[in-house]
């Protein structure tokens, strides 16, 4: 009797381990799908799980790009007990509402893993936006672009549409790749940046290294809306706001066509889904980022990208002016702490 009850309990000892390997697979998989609320909720239940959710929110808080950047971008703060933002990713301009959830924070796969689980369906939905129309326009070069060729005859034609207020690059349909000199704002973030959070103004981004003046930051990706839903969302978020410490990430951008009497509106919203852009806090005497709307041969829609305006030293924090119109009777408070602060954030009647 003595001999089959010690025969059971190695047993039941040796099943153990294995029931505990199979619950982390199984969290695995589905714990970077959870919201941070579901996650703290689903920590509480045993210990394991509230292991794996620790790790998880390490995860998350090492890379807000969530690897689809060359470069992870970290999150910091030594203000309160919130370890990261959350929101969704993409690196690019998509549709409303074609992200529901993303996946992030997963422990056993690679990072090229984590990243090819979402950034497909990412490019996939930006393609949507800025797909180029049957016959669209597009240069056959593959070796000239972007190089400075003296005569004209031999140069990019993607190159030759470039104005004052826009730049032009290669886009979807040139046969030219990402190795292209004139895709530069295409590749995504290639310098080192991370996220910090202000006791004052909430997250905040900064440069993590050395970027010189002319050099280019990142785009502001989000979701593209029409300008009713952009509008409705305002609404939503100015409630949200007077109720409580929110801010919202909606930005109307406007290029004024060449004739002149008519100008293209661009409602993009990274509030939800968005990239580290969004984190980028406004600035009265106009920052330390200068704006250019891009646009690529055979898109649909051009899209806004950052420059460093003069060299920004590591730590300083990135910022740039969202205007100067001021209409909204109720304006948020501004603490960008510069000498020309106006007191109130920038705000129009969207």
């Amino acid at each position: 009797m003595e001999k089959c009850q010690r025969i059971s309990k190695q047993h039941q000892e040796e099943k153990e381990p294995s029931h505990k390997h199979a619950l982390f697979l199984c969290a695995d998989i589905v714990l970077p799908w959870l919201y941070p609320s579901e996650l703290a909720s689903i920590s509480s239940t045993c210990k394991t799980l509230y292991g794996i959710s620790k790790s998880i929110t390490t995860v998350r808080c090492s890379d807000a790009a969530r690897n689809f950047e060359k470069l992870p971008i970290p999150f910091f703060n030594s203000i309160d007990h919130q370890p990261y933002a959350f929101f969704m990713y993409t690196p690019r301009q998509i549709p409303a509402y074609l992200l529901v959830r993303q996946q992030w924070g997963s422990l056993r796969s690679s990072p090229a893993i984590r990243a090819r689980g979402t950034s497909n369906s990412s490019c996939r939905h930006s393609r949507l936006i800025n797909e180029d129309v049957e016959y669209g326009c597009g240069c056959d070069c593959s070796t000239v672009c972007g190089t400075e060729v003296e005569d004209e005859e031999f140069r990019c034609p993607c190159s030759a549409l470039r104005s004052y207020e826009v730049m032009a690059e290669c886009g979807p349909s040139c046969r030219c790749g990402l190795e292209c000199g004139n895709r530069l704002t295409q590749r995504g973030v290639s310098v080192r940046l991370k996220i910090i959070k202000d006791l004052k103004k909430g997250w905040g981004l900064y440069a993590d290294q050395l970027i010189h003046q002319g050099q280019f930051v990142c785009e502001y990706a989000g979701e593209v809306l029409t300008t009713t839903e952009a509008r409705r969302r305002q609404q939503l978020y100015d409630e949200q706001a007077s109720s409580g410490r929110f801010s919202s990430a909606l930005l109307v951008v406007r290029e004024h066509l060449p004739s002149g009497k008519a100008c293209l509106r661009m409602n993009i919203d990274a509030t939800r889904v968005g990239n580290v852009a969004r984190f980028i806090n406004h600035s009265c005497d106009g920052g330390n980022l200068s704006t250019m709307l891009v646009r690529c041969s055979g898109a649909l829609l051009p899209r806004l990208c950052f420059f460093a305006s003069r060299d920004i030293p590591e730590n300083e924090e990135l910022s740039f002016s969202y205007g100067d119109t001021r209409l909204r009777p109720k304006g948020l408070e501004c603490f960008c702490g510069s000498s020309d602060c106006f007191g109130v954030l920038p705000s129009e009647l969207t």
